[in-house]
């Protein structure tokens, strides 16, 4: 696999082993590759996990093998990586990795991390987010430049209630749009927010966007999955690679640039030149933090006036007041037919 080697990332040294080992192999892009795409877009990546508790997808053998989360911080990690104590939903608590330099981005790859999966707090607040994160996720008979057309129509919908997105690629066929907001909101209130504003995008566009959970029920459009905000639940990072055989990343945009700019155009070996080009045209993103104040009224006028209330968690999650039933609907009894 060759010697190893070291890689200088903002003034730390972060040592590389088996630097020669295939983590792509249609690309034949190995670990050393993705070590140095990670150092090339460092601030970048940092900017999207600085202080926020973060869960590793690591590919130790690449691509083809075997693969796991780690959401607990791994042992041996450096002490100048800190950490923050979470809970999940189960009541189970760990301490998590919360990079604050370039090197852990790199430190991370080093282990077979091409996934960063950030919760949206900061190791000051863990439970209080401080982004509101929208998943416009393709359905089966559906494309990118359905979820394109989606996110502007999005767009539209922030701007009236007072919001700013920053829009990306997920990687794959979809997109995230990140609003930066005031951490005063619980997860709870956070995920009400968001099915206020998958609501508002049902009543626009209906033959196009949903909000269903069960799939039987999504037909043809673009799914926003608000369970996305649910405690423990993340997306992946800006600029996180994604394990699919031409190593695509999670490529920030700028909004004129959706549904001109496509997945396709953003990989490990082209993303590092835009980079340098452009810099993270994110990079203001934390400059601003949204009142949710907007969308909590909408939400509440959907219940008042229109007997919307919560949807359906995931099935891990324990029962919460005022889910509806996660029975899924063609599973559901139906009441017996009276007697004449």
């Amino acid at each position: 696999m060759g010697d190893a080697v070291e890689l200088e990332v903002a003034g730390r040294t972060v040592r590389l082993s088996s630097p020669d080992k295939v983590f792509f192999p249609e690309r034949g892009y190995t670990k050393l590759d993705v070590a140095r795409y990670y150092a090339a877009v460092a601030p970048g990546v940092l900017r999207a996990l600085r202080d926020r508790p973060t869960t590793l997808q690591r590919y130790p053998d690449g691509i083809e093998g075997e693969w796991f989360y780690q959401k607990r911080a791994p042992k041996g990690m450096p002490d100048w990586i800190p950490t923050a104590h979470i809970t999940f939903p189960s009541g189970r608590s760990a301490d998590e990795m919360c990079p604050t330099e370039e090197a852990a981005v790199v430190w991370a790859a080093q282990y077979g991390t091409l996934v960063f999966h950030p919760w949206p707090v900061r190791r000051t607040d863990v439970d209080h987010p401080d982004e509101l994160r929208i998943d416009l996720d393709p359905q089966p008979g559906t494309d990118y430049d359905d979820a394109a057309r989606a996110a502007h129509e999005l767009r539209a919908v922030l701007d009236e209630y007072g919001l700013r997105g920053w829009p990306k690629t997920s990687g794959g066929r979809g997109l995230h749009v990140f609003v930066p907001i005031e951490p005063r909101w619980t997860f709870t209130q956070v995920r009400r927010a968001a099915i206020a504003v998958g609501r508002e995008m049902e009543r626009r566009m209906p033959e196009k966007v949903t909000i269903k959970w069960w799939k039987e029920e999504r037909g043809e459009r673009i799914f926003i999955d608000y369970n996305q905000t649910a405690r423990d639940r993340t997306i992946a990072s800006a600029y996180s690679v994604r394990p699919r055989a031409h190593a695509p990343v999670s490529a920030p945009l700028r909004w004129d640039e959706v549904g001109v700019a496509h997945p396709e155009d953003f990989d490990i070996t082209t993303m590092p030149g835009r980079f340098a080009e452009l810099g993270d045209v994110h990079a203001d993103m934390d400059e601003h933090a949204f009142s949710l104040e907007p969308l909590l009224e909408l939400a509440r006028r959907d219940e008042q006036d229109h007997g919307l209330g919560d949807l359906p968690y995931p099935p891990e999650y324990p029962k919460m007041p005022g889910e509806p039933s996660r029975v899924q609907p063609s599973r559901a009894r139906k009441p017996k037919p009276s007697a004449s």
